[in-house]
């Protein structure tokens, strides 16, 4: 049995729940640094079930440089129009050759990219609005060196860091469930309501806070009234949504830099604001559980685009998220965790230079009480670490 370096320890300092402020905030998937991170992401995937499929195993790359350059837009009641085209960079490393084949690399990423584009905006016509590009340098073929032998523990490309938490607060998850809700089911009912729906939560005391930025259509817009209403339904509904997640009191603010007298609002013609002056990079919005947490330690890793085998700037911030959920769910007694995982570059990435777990327990029930079956439970987790890899693959696990 593998000896692994498991540690768990009494949290410093109060549950976030009990902190007086809290800030939690999520880039909606229309976001100029969100639309970097689902195409890296996206073409990730791609490339890593092509060499799959035609070499049986995943081979060296990396797509986590996207960038985003925005275009220009006259957006306007009934519609407007885009005078200059969103430009779109896909830049990063690929295995183009491995065994005497070689591998249209750009052009599978290319396909990629522009289906994520057509499958998640629907207001962005890609023949007009916007220009993919990609730019890969040439990645290493030797399995051997990179990813250790088939069937074997690949080794941590680097040392590194992944961090995660459980359970959400009441702020996180009505802050994570405002933004999916409104881009998800909301959206597909009230068109008006773009990609790009930026939410920004904050508690003081037990008073929460929601800021909504909310993208709305011009197409759908006939004039200022009919944008009032909209900003009135988003605010009702969020209102409603909150509820369901908290006793405290909640007020919802939406598209607060609006100024009617003046008609200066937030109007797209896209859904985004990516068609007008806001550029974007793969790694500066949400981390791997999909939120922005400065109450909670973080990594600065940027997780979308990265190879899901050895990386561990992906790898281990999936899976320590993967890892506080566990321990949250399984391991009765417990209130809060924070997870670490630090790796050693070279070394097998189930056995971690360290596995730290900083727990608050409910009242009553002592650190000690518990710590066996939280030790149990990382431990099963690191053991079953290449699950990680085929979740990613087959896209089953968010990245931002």
């Amino acid at each position: 049995m593998t000896e692994r370096n498991i540690h768990v320890q009494p949290a410093s300092g109060l549950a976030v729940e009990d902190q007086d402020i809290e800030v939690v905030e999520r880039k909606g998937i229309g976001h100029p640094d969100s639309i970097c991170d689902g195409i890296a992401e996206t073409v990730s995937r791609a490339l890593a079930q092509t060499y799959i499929d035609r070499f049986g195993t995943v081979l060296h790359y990396n797509t986590d440089e996207t960038q985003l350059v925005a275009g220009t837009a006259a957006p306007a009641y009934g519609g407007g129009e885009v005078l200059e085209p969103i430009y779109i960079l896909v830049v990063g490393r690929a295995t183009k050759k491995f065994d005497g084949e070689r591998i249209p690399a750009e052009s599978i990423a290319l396909q990629a990219a522009r289906d994520y584009l057509d499958e998640q905006f629907p207001h962005l016509d890609l023949g007009s609005d916007v220009i993919v590009d990609v730019q890969f340098g040439e990645g290493s073929g030797d399995l051997q060196t990179v990813f250790g032998e088939e069937a074997a523990i690949p080794m941590a490309n680097d040392t590194s860091y992944g961090v995660g938490h459980a359970p959400l607060t009441e702020t996180e998850k009505i802050v994570l469930n405002t933004e999916e809700t409104l881009t998800g089911e909301y959206a597909e009912s009230n068109p008006v309501v773009g990609q790009d729906v930026k939410v920004m939560g904050k508690r003081e005391g037990d008073h929460i806070d929601v800021t909504v930025a909310v993208a709305m259509v011009d197409e759908h817009v006939p004039d200022l009234d009919a944008y009032k209403t909209a900003v009135s339904d988003v605010q009702a509904f969020v209102t409603d949504l909150a509820e369901e997640y908290t006793d405290r009191d909640v007020t919802v603010h939406v598209n607060t830099a609006d100024d009617y007298d003046a008609e200066s609002i937030y109007l797209t013609t896209t859904g985004t604001s990516a068609e007008q002056g806001d550029d974007g990079s793969v790694g500066r919005g949400n981390r791997a559980n999909g939120l922005i947490t400065p109450n909670r330690p973080m990594s600065m890793e940027a997780t979308s685009g990265k190879n899901p085998v050895n990386h561990i700037g992906k790898i281990y911030n999936l899976l320590s998220t993967e890892i506080a959920q566990s321990v949250a769910s399984e391991v009765d007694g417990i209130r809060q965790v924070q997870m670490r995982l630090l790796s050693q570059i070279g070394s097998p990435i189930d056995e971690p230079h360290v596995a730290d777990a900083t727990v608050i327990t409910e009242d009553g029930v002592a650190v000690g009480d518990v710590e066996a079956d939280i030790q149990a439970t990382i431990d099963d987790e690191l053991a079953d670490v290449t699950d990680i890899t085929r979740q990613v693959i087959d896209g089953n696990l968010s990245t931002f």
